[in-house]
């Protein structure tokens, strides 16, 4: 047993998750439990090299595959599942060790197969962290504005709202800038002072000797300073806060259809912008429409002799009741096309078209008088609609039995 966590549990994604979500959960959690940002932390280390041992594993379709049918046991040295990367090595040769003092391929011990991990090379790990962090790569803590993360809710809305726009409240809870510290994250009054551990000069040396390397201090973040943090919101700079808000549906929207509000999503980092929020609507039924698309449908029934002889009956559309014609000799099930009378459609101008099915309804009893005429007519017109289809069924020769 290796008391490890289950990779997946780690990052937080289901089994079935694809790639842009196991690479998504990454970036929010390395975000969260980085070094540079809780200075001095040691879960959050901790929780920063399970989270980075997780993603070399699952964003690794082969690596995955063995994961899924070994589990741990395909990576830990000595066992038959079959890797081997070294004393004290994570999965493919990578030790996960962390260096103070930024973020970068060189502050984690052994990268394995000529400077390459099994999961990213030094490349395509300086892209991953500077996607992370704003632009900056080897050597570095968060200092450049970064915008906050995006955030979606989903919201039910009826069926004529969805067609016509409406207005709706929402009760929302997300971070916003702490007010007693204005979002920096430092008590007010205090002075900073000194950093104990690199002096003031902002620097440390990782390494011995001749391979001594000098990282961003990852207690002050290369500032030389510290300072108390912020007693309303423990140093980070953001306090959760609950809204009503007043969300405007515009006309058109159907089941999926994403509704944003600039500003309303994660907070930035380090003065950057706040995230937005997207709305995913959910659309109730109807009982007598049916949306496709931008088109709208619907089922009338008309009698034999409207069929028969032609007739104008009342529909009911999204604009209210409108006169349809049927001509003479309508089928049951034929389709007539309202035009503009679908769903806005969204964004644009104009909209889709309705289609009403007609269904002929056959009386369930007549009246003796009824069944006189009936017959009478079907004396004067001798039909037979299904004259021309064979009925024999595929067997050669005689007649199928009822």
């Amino acid at each position: 047993m290796t008391g490890k966590r289950d990779y997946y549990e780690v990052l937080g994604v289901p089994k079935t998750a694809d790639e842009k979500e196991i690479k998504k959960a990454y970036r929010k959690l390395a975000r969260k439990f980085h070094p540079d940002v809780n200075p001095g932390d040691k879960d959050a280390e901790r929780k920063f090299k399970e989270i980075g041992e997780a993603y070399d594993i699952l964003s690794d379709p082969k690596k995955r595959g063995m994961y899924d049918q070994f589990g741990h046991a395909a990576f830990d040295q000595g066992q038959s599942a079959g890797f081997r990367p070294g004393a004290g090595a994570g999965p493919g040769g990578f030790r996960y060790e962390y260096r103070p003092g930024g973020f970068g391929p060189e502050n984690f011990e052994g990268f394995a197969h000529g400077g390459r991990s099994a999961g990213f090379g030094a490349g395509e790990f300086e892209d991953m962290v500077s996607g992370l962090f704003g632009g900056r790569s080897a050597g570095f803590g968060p200092s450049g504005p970064v915008k906050g993360e995006d955030t979606s809710t989903t919201m039910e809305v009826d069926f004529e709202d969805a067609l016509f726009g409406t207005t709706a409240q929402l009760n929302l809870r997300r971070e916003v800038p702490c007010a007693s510290c204005g979002g920096t994250g430092t008590q007010p009054g205090t002075r900073p002072g000194t950093c104990p551990d690199c002096g003031g000069a902002g620097q440390t040396k990782a390494g011995r000797g001749m391979f001594s390397i000098n990282r961003t201090c990852p207690r002050c973040g290369g500032s030389g300073k510290v300072q108390e943090p912020c007693r309303t919101c423990g140093g980070s700079g953001y306090v959760p806060k609950t809204e009503n808000l007043t969300v405007k549906i515009p006309p058109g929207v159907d089941d999926g259809s994403k509704v944003r509000l600039p500003g309303m999503g994660g907070p930035g980092m380090n003065g950057g912008p706040p995230g937005d929020l997207y709305i995913i609507t959910r659309v109730r039924r109807h009982p007598y429409f049916e949306r496709r698309g931008d088109d709208l449908y619907s089922e009338i029934p008309i009698t034999f002799s409207e069929a028969a002889l032609g007739a104008k009956v009342d529909v009911p559309t999204r604009d209210g009741i409108v006169t349809m014609t049927i001509p003479p000799g309508t089928q049951s099930g034929q389709e007539f096309r309202l035009r503009g009378k679908g769903a806005p459609r969204l964004g644009k101008t104009g909209s889709g078209d309705h289609y009403v099915r007609v269904k002929v309804a056959v009386p369930s009893s007549l009246s003796e008088q009824a069944k006189s005429a009936l017959m009478d007519f079907v004396r004067h017109n001798p039909q037979n609609p299904r004259a021309g289809i064979g009925f024999g069924g595929f067997r050669r020769g005689g007649r199928g039995a009822a």
